[in-house]
């Protein structure tokens, strides 16, 4: 890290999950929610040897925004931890109806982010946002009913992680898309556990797909270039209770 006129640069992992359906949902609904997600993330994290009470975490109710500290293992977020979240959905869905299912998408980033007087600075908050928000990552979840999570890693995640062998996933289970969410251009790679993610209809979020055409319909996951980016920083504000180790402070909006 370095200290300049725009204060301290680092890089960090970014995790970003949210909910299906929490708007719509009824009250009693939404408290189950509010209570079953913080807990399956922290069964998912305890699993993956990762310590969620060192987390910078934003929680909102349905979503949580966490950074996680300097030096955190990059492969336990994205498989470990992705894998025993998928187990610990289904296991939560089991013998429910649909409409009482719980569904997550997840996105994965690692890039800068800096600690600023109300929140995080840096283009990777923004980044994984909107990533999070994207069309792509939303339909996947709807082309895939039964699917409990949809993951999103960021470009450099899938290149210098899956890409390079240093998880047991295949490259070819991942579905590059593009994405566009506001000022925000990039591409992010998908998996959807249990499905083949490149015969699920995202519209035309592939690369140089029409329409309704499957990204890389030969199976294997192209090379992706670097993302764009809306700016060379931005700010994410964060409002709510932000629980940061064992000190809980309030931003108010």
């Amino acid at each position: 890290m370095s200290v300049g006129a725009m204060g301290v640069f680092d890089r960090r992992l970014l995790l970003a999950v949210d909910a299906r359906g929490y708007g719509s949902a009824d009250t009693a609904r939404q408290r189950e929610i509010q209570t079953v997600l913080p807990r399956l993330l922290s069964e998912a994290a305890e699993a993956a040897g990762l310590d969620r009470a060192s987390w910078v975490r934003q929680a909102a109710g349905d979503s949580e925004f966490a950074v996680l500290p300097t030096g955190s293992d990059e492969q336990a977020l994205v498989e470990p931890f992705m894998r025993r979240l998928d187990a610990g959905l289904r296991a939560h869905n089991r013998d429910r109806v649909p409409g009482a299912r719980l569904a997550l998408r997840a996105a994965v980033h690692f890039g800068p982010a800096s600690e600023a007087p109300n929140g995080f600075v840096g283009p990777g908050p923004v980044e994984v946002s909107r990533i999070l928000e994207s069309d792509p990552l939303r339909r996947a979840l709807v082309a895939a009913p039964d699917a409990p999570l949809a993951v999103a890693l960021t470009t450099p995640v899938f290149t210098e992680l899956v890409a390079q062998g240093y998880t047991n996933f295949r490259p070819e289970e991942f579905r590059e898309v593009v994405v566009e969410k506001k000022e925000y251009r990039g591409r992010a790679w998908l998996w959807v556990p249990g499905y083949d993610v490149h015969g699920l209809d995202l519209g035309d979020s592939a690369p140089g797909a029409g329409a309704g055409s499957p990204a890389n319909s030969g199976g294997t996951a192209a090379q992706a270039g670097p993302p764009a980016r809306g700016g060379d920083s931005a700010t994410n504000n964060l409002y709510g209770t932000v629980i940061n180790g064992n000190v809980v402070f309030g931003i108010s909006k």
